[in-house]
This record gives C-alpha cells, structure tokens and sequence, in this order.
C-alpha cells in the first residue's frame, strides 16, 4: 500500500522540492492534506496539519537550541582550557617546564564544562603553562621540592616528574652537583678531592673620551663601547674530604651526566692500562642548569604580567650563573 505522505514531512521537504511542488495538481494537494485518510478535508484534517506543523517546528527549534548549546561549550573548552585526569593519558598532552599550583579559581569552580577538572592550560607572554589545581596535586604524579607549598616550579633537568620551586632552583641545583662530585670521589676511589665554588665578577666602566670626540666618532659611525674588567672570586670551599682509596666502580651520574669533563675522568678512572692519578678541572654551571635566558625571558613577563615579581628577575638569576663555576681536585 502507498504510504501517504504525513504533513510534517511534506513541510520540511518544501524548500527542497520547490520546484515540483508548483506543478501539483489540486487533487493532490487535498489528497496530501486528507491526513485521516476519509477522502475529504475538514476540520478534523487541518487539526492534526496544525499538530504536525507544530512538531516539526518544535523539532527544528530544538535541533537549533542543542547546535547552539554545543559551540558554547566548545568555545568555554576552548577559553578555560580545562586538564581532567583523562587528558593526563592522551599522547598530545606534556607537562610544561615551567608550572603553577594554585587554588581553583571561581571561573573554573563555577563552569559546568570544567567539573572534576584537576588543572588548566594558560598561553602567556608566548609561553605554555600548566596550572594544577592544589587540591588536585596528587593526580599528576610529580614531585616537589622543597615542597609543595611554593606557586611557581620549574622542571629539575635530571627528571622529567621532578620540579623545584623557583626561588630555590639555581641554589639547589647548585648543592646536588657539589654532592654528586663528593659521592663521584667516592665511587672512582679517590683518596683526595675538593670542590671550590667561583664566582666571576664582572665591573663595567666607560670609556672616558673627551665629549668634542666623542660626538665626532658617534657621527662617523663608531659606536660608544664599554671595557670590561673580569676576575675571579673564589667564594668557598664547598667540600673537601679524604678518603683510604679503593678500586674504582662505575658512578651512577644524573646532573652531570652530559659534562665532557666528568666523562673524561670517569673514562681515564676506570682504565686499568694508565692509572689517573691527579685531576683537575673547572665545571661552568649554567651547561648543567636547564634554564635558559630565552625561556627566562618569558617567565619573567608571565610573573610580571601576574604582578608576581620579586627584588629580582629569572634573567638576572640566569646571568649569574653563567659566571658561576665549580672547580673540582681530585687525587687518587
């Protein structure tokens, strides 16, 4: 049997069949209209017409309704840029170098898209940050050190789960390389070694020219230069200890694992055929540190930017380094 067409259907399909439905006759217009099927229109028909009507209506209201409800949450991911517990497995997702435990803020606390969140994602000054949630710290698996009392941490450059508070981190970095060269002594045998921490100092004073020439060399070209006087420093002693000697044993290295120096030591140590007897090097800390002044860059203007900013800066801090050595004696 031929199924009538209901007049729900025939509506939504007008825009699309236009065309043809000017060329239907009248018979059957009234046959489409006859919904009870009794051979006639009456008011019966146009009862249920209306009903119809009224469903499709409401149907694509809805439909409009729920599209519209979608790309709002899809905009309010997209802005609160929310971490769920799940989001911690997808191969996409890293953890930031640089990172900031806070409380829930009321954005996140209130948004309906960000229930059971443990985090967000924030893009700042050019830099990617992930922020955890203080009351979700245990669901990232990391550690902290000192603790996790601290808001901002930058990640230790001998564990990719491990971060270090950011007002301690060139001051620690600093203490675990002095420990690994005394347990380093100790692995390869040593009867003898010292590490002394150095520090370069550098003064800047300009060049005093008279003014008349000065101004002569500025037109011509020449830039004004500045002369620089360097020495070192040596700040202290930061361990020395002796030893009775034993057979070397291969050392387990995390921090100074890449240093060309410890290798070449470690490597002349374990060689039976030339027994090293005295050694004797400068370690630069910066090589070690895993801060560099271009990320520094950017986390200053992050803190700047939060009003966060302490009597110093991370770039200074990095400069410092980089004029900052650990010399290392070692006897055997």
């Amino acid at each position: 049997m031929e199924r009538k067409l209901k007049f729900g259907e025939f509506v939504s399909d007008v825009g699309k069949n236009a065309k043809d439905l000017l060329g239907k006759s009248k018979d059957v217009a009234i046959h489409i209209a006859d919904q009870n099927e009794d051979g006639k229109l009456d008011l019966k028909d146009v009862s249920i017409i209306a009903e119809s009507v009224g469903n499709t209506v409401k149907k694509g209201t809805q439909a409009v309704k729920k599209t519209a409800e979608e790309k709002a949450r899809i905009l309010e991911l997209k802005t609160l840029q929310p971490i769920f517990a799940d989001t911690l497995k997808d191969t996409d997702f890293f953890m930031s170098r640089f990172i900031r435990v806070t409380e829930r803020d009321k954005k996140h606390a209130e948004s309906d898209v960000c229930k059971g969140s443990i985090g967000f994602i924030s893009n700042q000054k050019g830099l990617r940050v992930v922020n955890i949630f203080q009351d979700s710290i245990d669901a990232f698996g990391l550690t902290f050190y000192p603790d996790r009392e601290s808001e901002f941490y930058y990640i230790d450059p001998s564990d990719r789960n491990a971060y270090i508070a950011l007002n301690d981190y060139f001051s620690h970095l600093k203490l675990v390389r002095i420990n690994e060269l005394q347990k380093l002594a100790q692995d390869l045998g040593a009867k003898h070694f010292k590490v002394t921490y150095k520090e370069e100092e550098m003064s800047l004073s300009e060049r005093k020219t008279n003014a008349k020439v000065r101004a002569q060399s500025l037109a011509a070209g020449e830039k004004e230069q500045n002369c620089s006087d360097k020495k070192f420093s040596t700040v202290e002693v930061a361990a020395e200890m002796k030893f009775p000697g034993h057979e070397p044993i291969s050392p387990q290295l995390k921090y100074l694992i890449n240093e060309e120096s410890i290798k070449t030591l470690v490597a002349m140590r374990m060689d039976e055929r030339a027994p090293l007897l005295h050694q004797k090097f400068m370690l630069k800390l910066s090589n070690s540190s895993g801060l560099k002044e271009s990320e520094a860059v950017k986390i200053d203007a992050v803190l700047k930017g939060m009003k966060c900013s302490g009597n110093t800066t991370v770039v200074s801090e990095v400069q410092n380094e980089s004029r900052r050595y650990l010399e290392y004696e070692i006897d055997f």
